[in-house]
């Protein structure tokens, strides 16, 4: 089934690039022990995800692309063009000379409602172009004005013309320290739409990216394309071609409906973060090995610990001692930082994942009580090697992993609220006091769930 990709914003357009970017690297790269069959399969399953084929032309990416200016999508269309690897389709784009000014309400209750049909067309354009649509994944960011306002307003379109498609948002959260003085009141607005229409969001935290890139690939100057670049990465290593349970000796064939179905077994719990390792400067990998057994150890303490990399694990975080009487949930030794899961999804590329031992992911301690643990853990695995690395491991999970960004973010916006700051902003393009309050009462109910886990 093919992933129709929709790009908004300019976070949106330039992650949507770099995702694309890094899919055809994968594709045309190095491929591990795998048979020449084998890579055709894998070739033919990542075509039909992301791309349609011209006659005698290169790849187009199934994307439609959305900004209220024009600049990045003239940069986006042309970088894209002169990689000689892919491009996008000349029709499939909308942009307007004037931006949202990082007001989501500009986004959400003006350009959404007056470019609605516009846009709507070249989505169900490019749905039509699709032998099989398996769903809609769209990139933006939380912090702005059209990504986010925009963005929450085309995914509303999205749920109203295809109820029974799948929606992943991928959402950008946005640094700590502060990128625009709204972001916060922008952040809650987003989060509360997106969960009523969407069925899922994939959140990337630009504070923890920023250290990736820092930290672990070295680079001393980072601009936006280096967190961009990271970020594909971690995408293309969970959206490329794998083997499901049941998918048998065919690649899977609806990659939403797979992550849908493994991860999200219950409306109220939508928030799915992903970690990937190894992650390290290209010239270092040549002279690096990876074990699987050290891989998964590092993975599964990243996960029960809640960090985000590899570098600053807390080793002392250890899962709950459970008696028979006492349900996970309940359990009155459970460690303060300790991160619980409602469903993981381990997915391995690389040589020898056949013989990989995933035991410790499927430990009762780890998931909520209402969920058996071989029910809420799943592994994915092909023994093709992922964008020049021998071995990688990805880590999608539903968990507490954002109980605190999320608590921080309702808070700040709350106190600002409270003492109506900046509010005129944005009930003169329509957005009411009363919306405020819904949305506020919509997120501190998620946090409420996901911190009885």
């Amino acid at each position: 089934m093919s992933i129709v990709t929709v790009q908004l914003g300019q976070c949106g357009n330039q992650i949507g690039r770099e995702v694309f970017n890094a899919i055809c690297s994968d594709v045309h790269g190095m491929h591990g022990l795998c048979s020449k069959k084998e890579n055709e399969s894998y070739h033919d399953a990542c075509k039909e995800r992301f791309f349609s084929e011209e006659e005698a032309e290169v790849p187009v990416a199934r994307a439609v692309l959305i900004d209220m200016e024009p600049k990045v999508i003239s940069q986006t269309l042309s970088i894209a063009a002169r990689s000689g690897c892919w491009r996008y389709d000349d029709r499939s784009h909308f942009s307007q000379k004037q931006g949202s000014g990082n007001n989501w309400a500009n986004g959400y209750s003006v350009h959404g409602p007056r470019h609605r049909e516009v846009i709507m067309n070249l989505v169900q354009t490019e749905a039509e172009k699709c032998d099989r649509l398996g769903g809609f994944f769209t990139i933006m960011s939380m912090a702005g004005g059209t990504g986010s306002g925009l963005g929450a307003f085309v995914t509303q379109c999205l749920r109203d013309a295809f109820p029974t498609s799948f929606i992943l948002n991928h959402v950008i959260w946005p640094y700590g320290t502060g990128e625009v003085i709204v972001q916060n009141y922008n952040s809650v607005l987003t989060l509360s739409h997106l969960y009523q229409s969407s069925d899922a969001l994939l959140v990337h935290e630009n504070d923890v990216i920023h250290k990736i890139c820092a930290q672990l690939m070295n680079i001393k100057q980072i601009s936006f394309r280096d967190v961009n670049q990271v970020i594909a990465h971690q995408l293309g290593s969970v959206f490329q071609p794998t083997y499901t349970a049941g998918s048998g000796s065919h690649y899977s064939r609806n990659p939403l409906g797979d992550l849908m179905e493994t991860l999200v077994p219950h409306p109220e719990f939508k928030m799915l973060g992903l970690r990937n390792i190894p992650q390290m400067p290209e010239n270092s990998l040549a002279y690096s090995t990876f074990s699987w057994p050290g891989l998964i150890k590092h993975l599964r303490q990243m996960l029960i610990a809640n960090a985000k990399m590899e570098e600053g694990i807390d080793w002392q975080v250890r899962p709950p001692r459970l008696d028979s009487s006492t349900p996970p949930s309940h359990s009155t030794n459970k460690p303060l930082h300790f991160n619980t899961s409602i469903a993981n999804l381990v997915i391995l590329r690389g040589k020898d994942t056949h013989s990989v031992d995933l035991g410790s992911f499927q430990d009762p301690s780890l998931y909520t009580s209402w969920l058996n643990p071989q029910d809420a853990f799943n592994a994915w695995k092909t023994p093709r090697a992922f964008n020049k690395y021998e071995k990688s491991a990805s880590l999608v999970s539903n968990s507490q992993f954002l109980l605190k960004p999320l608590d921080s973010v309702v808070g700040k916006a709350w106190n600002m609220f409270a003492s109506k700051a900046y509010i005129h902003q944005y009930t003169k393009f329509g957005i009411e006091e009363e919306d405020f309050l819904d949305s506020f009462t919509a997120l501190e109910q998620v946090i409420s769930s996901y911190t009885s886990l």
